[in-house]
């Protein structure tokens, strides 16, 4: 293989994966609303590139959930019933007090280094700053769910919070944010099973009425929820 051939590679990698992070935050952040329709071949004038690196990001976003392919149609940014909200909140209480409630019996020294080394520390409100605390909460949480030795419910939690970013970002909370993973972190360091259930259901059940609160009060129709 020659050497303008792998630097055709290399380019088309750093191509796809510059056009997934900002399709991704666009997403995220509200900007691609949802059920809007993602033109390819416009993405793919707006970076001067082919279409391959745009279905390739499009495809890495289709399997976050974020992003949905329609045969024949396109691509679509996803959406979701109201019922399909509530379920995701709900399943994400369900899983990650199972996570907490065995990774506080398993959680190694070098877990809990892992855990404490996410945050890069609180820079602002911008945009920038709170895709940062989306994919590192996101990290955190799946961090958390390893620990507990299993991998599949790991795997789940992970999914869970790609379909939820672009809610999740509403709460505006990236300084209460480290706070309360902190409260986690020492929970699980003392092994004790009743902190740890408090930490967690502290996180997830005011994210959970929050993100409800601020969808029903901005409209489902923003949303495009349904039922």
């Amino acid at each position: 293989m020659s050497q303008s051939t792998n630097l055709n590679e290399v380019d088309s990698v750093v191509t796809k994966d510059r056009i997934y992070k900002e399709l991704r935050r666009n997403i995220i952040m509200g900007h691609s609303k949802p059920g809007s329709r993602l033109n390819v071949k416009g993405i793919a004038k707006r970076y001067n590139t082919s279409i391959t690196p745009i279905r390739d990001a499009l495809q890495m976003l289709s399997q976050e959930g974020l992003v949905t392919i329609k045969p024949r149609s396109g691509y679509y940014v996803t959406t979701l019933t109201l019922k399909q909200l509530r379920d995701l909140l709900d399943m994400r209480r369900i899983l990650e007090t199972a996570a907490i409630e065995r990774a506080v019996l398993r959680i190694t020294p070098e877990q809990l280094d892992e855990l404490r080394k996410i945050h890069a520390g609180y820079t602002g409100e911008d945009e920038e700053s709170y895709e940062r605390y989306t994919l590192e909460n996101r990290k955190f949480h799946y961090l958390m769910a390893v620990a507990s030795g299993n991998l599949m419910l790991a795997e789940e939690v992970r999914k869970l919070h790609d379909r939820l970013a672009r809610f999740m970002v509403v709460q505006r909370i990236g300084e209460r944010q480290i706070r309360m993973h902190n409260h986690i972190i020492e929970a699980l360091e003392e092994h004790d099973i009743e902190k740890a259930r408090r930490a967690i259901a502290d996180e997830v059940n005011p994210s959970q009425e929050a993100i409800l609160d601020t969808v029903m009060d901005d409209g489902a129709d923003k949303w495009q929820l349904v039922g």
